[in-house]
């Protein structure tokens, strides 16, 4: 089924519900319905197929969702562009995509027009006078829902490319619907719930997690168009969200804001952060700065989003990140030396359950995860319907799932397996410390040295110091022990706000 069907039919049973809000000004769900039909007619008029690309190169704004709504209306496919690309990655994405148009800012024309040259497809501008208002404006509101089955696509999303050109990611009806019904299951969201939408829209956590699945119960999105841990302070304070998320690095900066000078945000009912394997350290800073005890979560893009958490309620086990949504996935743990399925932890004589030692890259199959990218086959990643996630995972007794790192992140010193963000677990609890981030180098005798690269939460500390921090600390010694310490004002980021280490191993080879 379309998803545009599900959304209108939430739209037209709560017309005058407020639906977005950015800043001052908000729109109602009967106004988001008018303007999806309104740009579905336009997009039927200018000879979009269905199945054809129409692309969004936008920072979050009002007329994101009833523009891809639109597209849905029309049968067409959506591409939300990372906002963030630079120029190689931009405009291989939109040449990939095979965009038929984009909708874009007035400000980013230019750009475009110089980035994407001869390959530039039709741009809809927004604002006023802009040409995607005119559209609107110029065109009815369609009633119909042009019909698409489960098998087509819904999304392209691209991958942001860290480690070479961007992935495009076939996103189905069924992957979308499937996913968002399962969130909606998991975390109980209602027409009541209220989110404080601060991750972009062109990726899984802002757009699937954070607002389709709020559109199809009815409730309110308030956005953020950039991140800033001040304003999200103030917003949380004054709208009292019951619902949201920070990736690691928002989560990161809220807490060491308000470590010193507390506030309480008790409006959460869920306040997810993920996005990569986040700190005890860090996860302790929010709770005592804010009150909220996050709910951790584990997705991609591949995997349409979230699929792994903690519904409300349940005892959050330290380093875990839940337990798989199994109505949408199915999960194996494989040894990537073997091929053959880890054992998880076992039962205790008194009830509980213990992780294992055991670690396998995680293998995922079912609604939520992609049938493929789009135009490239890697047949790599799939086995039998099964596909290969690349993170590398522990299991204990009760299904808990503990993240352990990426495969191509790993570092072998002297022979032996070492874990870049186990090692970045202990490091984070140094109280100079703003952030960190683990990495390996070369090194002469061990072949791959552990490196750590820090970022100063004061003046005034060294390498020295921190080196010295770690020869005292018992889980940082051995192979485990940083044996070169970097430090920096700030740590590479990707598009998504995640570490981007490939950056890092060119600054420190």
């Amino acid at each position: 089924m379309n998803i545009a069907t599900l959304l209108r039919r939430s739209a037209s049973d709560h017309p005058a519900r407020v639906a977005l809000r950015l800043d001052d000004t908000e729109v109602t769900y009967a106004g988001y319905a008018e303007e999806g039909g309104r740009f579905a007619t336009f997009l039927r008029a200018s000879g979009v197929e269905p199945g054809e690309r129409v692309g969004f190169f936008l920072p979050n704004c009002l007329e994101y969702l009833p523009g891809m709504l639109g597209v849905w209306q029309a049968g067409a496919v959506a591409v939300p562009l990372n906002y963030l690309f630079p120029d190689a990655a931009l405009r291989h994405a939109v040449g990939d995509s095979g965009a038929r148009s984009l909708v874009v800012l007035p400000g980013d024309v230019a750009r475009l027009t110089d980035v994407l040259g001869d390959a530039l497809p039709e741009l809809l501008t927004l604002g006023p006078d802009g040409s995607y208002s005119a559209a609107l404006a110029a065109h009815e509101p369609a009633a119909d829902v042009t019909p698409r089955v489960d098998g087509d696509d819904a999304l392209l999303m691209y991958t942001s490319g860290s480690t070479g050109v961007p992935k495009g990611v076939r996103q189905t009806h069924r992957n979308t619907t499937a996913h968002c019904e399962a969130v909606i299951d998991l975390y109980e969201i209602d027409g009541s719930d209220q989110v404080l939408n601060c991750m972009p829209l062109f990726h899984v956590g802002g757009l699937q997690l954070a607002s389709l699945t709020v559109l199809l119960r009815a409730g309110q999105i308030t956005f953020m168009p950039r991140w800033d841990p001040l304003r999200w302070l103030e917003l949380a304070q004054t709208l009292r969200p019951t619902y949201g998320g920070l990736i690691s690095t928002m989560m990161i900066d809220v807490g060491n804001r308000t470590v010193g000078s507390p506030v309480v945000l008790d409006s959460f009912r869920i306040c997810m952060f993920g996005g990569s394997r986040s700190p005890s350290a860090a996860i302790e800073r929010l709770e005592a700065g804010t009150g909220i005890k996050g709910t951790e979560i584990y997705g991609q893009t591949e995997q349409s989003g979230l699929v792994i958490s903690y519904a409300p309620g349940d005892p959050r086990r330290p380093d875990s990140m839940g337990r798989p949504l199994e109505q949408i996935v199915h999960t194996r743990l494989v040894s990537p030396d073997t091929g053959e399925d880890v054992p998880s932890g076992s039962h205790g004589a008194d009830g509980g359950s213990a992780r294992s030692d055991a670690v396998g890259e995680l293998w995922v199959r079912g609604d939520a995860v992609t049938p493929g990218y789009w135009g490239i086959e890697a047949s790599e990643r799939w086995s039998d319907g099964w596909f290969h996630t690349g993170d590398l995972m522990s299991r204990d007794g009760d299904g808990y799932l503990y993240y352990i790192d990426r495969i191509d992140d790993m570092i072998v010193s002297g022979g032996e397996n070492v874990f870049p963000q186990m090692v970045e677990e202990h490091l984070a609890g140094h109280p100079d410390l703003a952030e960190v981030a683990v990495i390996g180098t070369a090194h002469e005798r061990w072949v791959e040295q552990v490196t750590a690269v820090v970022v100063p939460n004061r003046d005034g500390v060294t390498a020295d110091d921190v080196a010295a921090w770690c020869a005292e600390h018992p889980n940082l010694r051995g192979i485990a022990r940083p044996r070169r310490v970097e430090i920096v004002e700030e740590l590479p980021r990707t598009g998504s706000g995640k570490l981007n280490r490939p950056e890092l191993r060119k600054k420190f080879p």
